[in-house]
C-alpha cells in the first residue's frame, strides 16, 4: 500500500488526471511511479527515457592570431 501526504490530496484538482471525465475519487494512482510501483513518484524522470545531457558536434576549429 501505497502511503500518500495528505497535504497533496488537497491539490488534486476535482476531475481525474490520469482517465478522461472521471472525477477525482483520491486513488492516489496518480501518485503512483510508473517505473517502481511501490514508491510514490519524486520525478525522478527515468519513466521519461530523456538523456541527461545534449550533444553537439564540432567539426573544425578555427584560431586566429593575435
Amino acid at each position: 500500500m501505497v502511503k500518500v501526504n495528505k497535504e497533496k490530496l488537497k491539490q488534486i484538482s476535482k476531475m481525474c488526471i490520469l482517465e478522461d471525465n472521471k472525477i477525482c475519487d483520491n486513488c492516489c494512482e496518480c501518485f503512483v511511479c510508473d517505473v517502481d510501483p511501490g514508491k510514490i513518484c519524486d520525478n525522478c524522470g527515468k519513466c521519461l527515457e530523456v538523456a541527461d545531457f545534449n550533444e553537439i558536434s564540432i567539426d573544425d576549429l578555427l584560431l586566429e592570431d593575435l
